[in-house]
């Protein structure tokens, strides 16, 4: 497998994001929905993604990596609901305290964004230490 492609792909995605929300912060909120929908898109596209790679995986692996994809996509919906609902509000009171826990949901998200790269890291480096193994092993059987 080539990780180093997917490491490559997934700083893509982080160079990209990071600009995105650089870039939100001048926006217009009708700017910003159309970003947000942007966003959407490709969330749903990653999601479709990974359902297709979960199906190649075995049943074990893909029992675990399936649950925190659906936890990942209750999140998602969840937010899009909360989106909707700001969309109604017309206290400025709610919509501030409304803006704090849209931001603790974004820094949580980040923290998780983190975690899962770092659990990357280790299932690739036991990937690459499993297939070493492997080798290893076919070899000492033939010779």
């Amino acid at each position: 497998m080539d990780y180093s492609a997917q490491f490559d792909a997934l700083q893509r995605t982080v160079t990209e994001a990071k600009m995105a929300a650089e870039a939100a912060t001048t926006e217009s909120r009708d700017q910003l929905r159309q970003r947000i929908d942007l966003a959407q898109v490709d969330v749903d596209r990653g999601a479709q993604d990974a359902e297709q790679g979960a199906d190649a995986t075995d049943a074990g692996a893909r029992s675990t990596w399936a649950q925190m994809k659906a936890d990942a996509a209750a999140k998602r919906d969840d937010i899009k609901a909360k989106i909707d609902a700001r969309n109604a509000q017309f206290d400025a009171d709610i919509a501030a305290g409304d803006a704090v826990l849209a931001e603790q949901a974004a820094y949580d998200a980040l923290d998780y964004a983190g975690w899962a790269v770092d659990n990357a890291r280790l299932a690739v480096l036991d990937a690459i230490d499993a297939r070493s193994y492997a080798d290893e092993r076919a070899k000492a059987t033939s010779g």
